[in-house]
């Protein structure tokens, strides 16, 4: 009897077609959620080691044109003093591992990052689930 795999491809976009959380799932997921905005605030910049402690008296304009220019962020907004993270041109994070599928600063992640989907998102207890895909297997000859 051969037991059937049920593959979930989320539309990132499309918010009905999200799965519903459950511990574990990151392990399997393809890191969509890693392909959406990150906002950020400066704790988390500094916890990433891009910024120091003593940048808080740095103006924040200043600062954002600085992490803009460092490829670090992509916008700023100046209302909610949230930064934006650089994105890829693919739309993946700028901390995302291109070949694992993986954060390359996990330890450190911003809690955006932390607190998705859980308790933020376009809808918290919900992701964009989407399995990572399988590498082809060779046939023995």
């Amino acid at each position: 009897m051969q037991k059937h795999i049920v593959i979930h491809n989320a539309e990132r976009d499309n918010i009905d077609t999200w799965v519903k959380y459950r511990n574990g799932l990151c392990d399997s997921c393809n890191a969509v959620c890693c392909t959406m905005p990150a906002e950020v605030r400066v704790r988390d910049l500094i916890r990433l080691g891009v910024i120091e402690a003593f940048d808080l008296e740095t103006d924040p304009k200043h600062l954002a044109k600085r992490l803009q220019k460092m490829g670090v962020i992509e916008h700023f907004n100046f209302r909610h003093s949230l930064f934006t993270l650089a994105r890829r041109a693919g739309g993946d994070c700028h901390f995302l591992d291109a070949r694992t599928r993986q954060c390359t600063v996990y330890e450190k992640r911003p809690d955006t990052c932390r607190d998705h989907p859980q308790k933020i998102g376009p809808r918290p207890g919900f992701c964009p689930y989407r399995q990572k895909s399988r590498p082809a297997t060779r046939s023995a000859d």
